[in-house]
This record gives structure tokens, sequence and C-alpha cells, in this order.
């Protein structure tokens, strides 16, 4: 089974940021209920992932490509309270105010650099935005920036792209300088549980150093 919406073809066919933006713009009223309708389990994942490391704290977190709100919503609900959100879309940007659950909201081309001072953060999470017609490698290098040292930080990479894309020589660099180190990375797991079942990927969490 493959997930047959509109949305997903306009997102992997993105060819530049603002392509991507209007894909998501178009596809915000249904990300939701086409996402969860076939299983999505990346925000869950990243939420537990993220709170596993971070434990009690209370220090910010940056929800990167927050989309719809749906890390944010099950963070305040495991009781993480000084949560921050950005996107590239603002569409998407209104549906996760609706939430309530974070304090603060920007739009965002994440690629480009994120508009946060440095060491600002104790952690982030960033899931689903790494993939074909989604944020490029640089992005992991601006997360990295605005996270404090001691922070952690939570991404997911598609195992079939992320050679081609670049995001191993990124991370591997980030090692070698230093700024960060890879804790955790899980086994290859399908995102969608109820399709797309040859679609496999991998989530790591890092410290910031």
């Amino acid at each position: 089974m493959t997930i047959e919406t509109d949305g997903l073809a306009g997102v992997y066919g993105a060819k530049t940021p603002e392509d991507s933006r209007r894909a998501y713009d178009t596809w915000a009223d249904s990300y939701d209920a086409d996402t969860i309708a076939n299983g999505y389990r990346l925000p869950f994942l990243g939420a537990g992932l993220l709170s596993s490391h971070l434990g009690r704290m209370h220090g910010p977190i940056l929800d990167a490509g927050c989309g719809t709100g749906l890390v944010g919503e099950m963070l305040m609900l495991m009781g993480y309270h000084h949560l921050t959100g950005c996107d590239l879309s603002p569409e998407m940007i209104a549906r996760a105010g609706q939430t309530g659950a974070y304090g603060d909201l920007q739009v965002a081309d994440m690629g480009e650099g994120l508009p946060f001072a440095d060491d600002h953060f104790a952690g982030f999470v960033c899931v689903g935005s790494f993939g074909p017609g989604h944020a490029p490698p640089s992005t992991l290098r601006h997360l990295a920036r605005v996270t404090r040292p001691g922070g952690h930080g939570v991404f997911n990479l598609i195992e079939a792209t992320r050679q081609e894309q670049g995001f191993p020589e990124v991370m591997d660099d980030l090692t070698r300088r230093g700024e960060w180190e890879v804790v955790q990375s899980t086994q290859p797991f399908a995102p969608f549980l109820l399709s797309e079942p040859e679609l496999l990927t991998r989530a790591h969490v890092v410290r910031i150093l």
C-alpha cells in the first residue's frame, strides 16, 4: 500500500523551498488526517526519544519543521512547556498554533538559517523534515548552533536518500569539529505503520558539545 495524496506528491516533487512551502500550505488542512490514517509515528517517536535523553528538565525545546504541531502537542502532554516551533509553511504554523503547545512560532527556511540565538535551546526535535523535497543537510549545522552544550537533538533520515543528499558528510564533519556526538542511532524502521512498507528511516540522537 502507498499513501495516495496530492499533498505528498507535491512535497516529494518540490525543487525549491518555495515549491515546498506551497505544497505544505496546500496540504495543511488534511495533513494530520492523511498521515495519521497511514500510521505515521515519527512525531511520537521523536518526542519519546528526546524525553528519554533530556529527562525532566524544563529548558526551552525547539520543534524544527513543526508542521501541524504533532510533536509539540505530545511534548506538552508529557510535561514540557517551554516549546518553540518553526516551519517553512505559514499554513502549517497556523495549525500548530491551534494546539496551544508553543510559546513561540516562527516561519523559517531551515536550510538558510534559524532565527534564534546561539546556545539557546536545551534540545531539539526535527522529524519528517529531511528527505526529497525537504530541508537540506545544512540545517543540521543551524540546529547545532542554536542548541546549548549538553543539550540533545533528535532527527531522522531516510535510508534510501540520506547518502546522495549529503547528510552523512555533514554529520561526520560536526563530529570531527567537536560540535556534537551521536549518542544513539536506531535500527531502520518504517515511519508509516500502515503503508509504504519499503520506505525506511533511521532516527539519530545527538548531544551538543
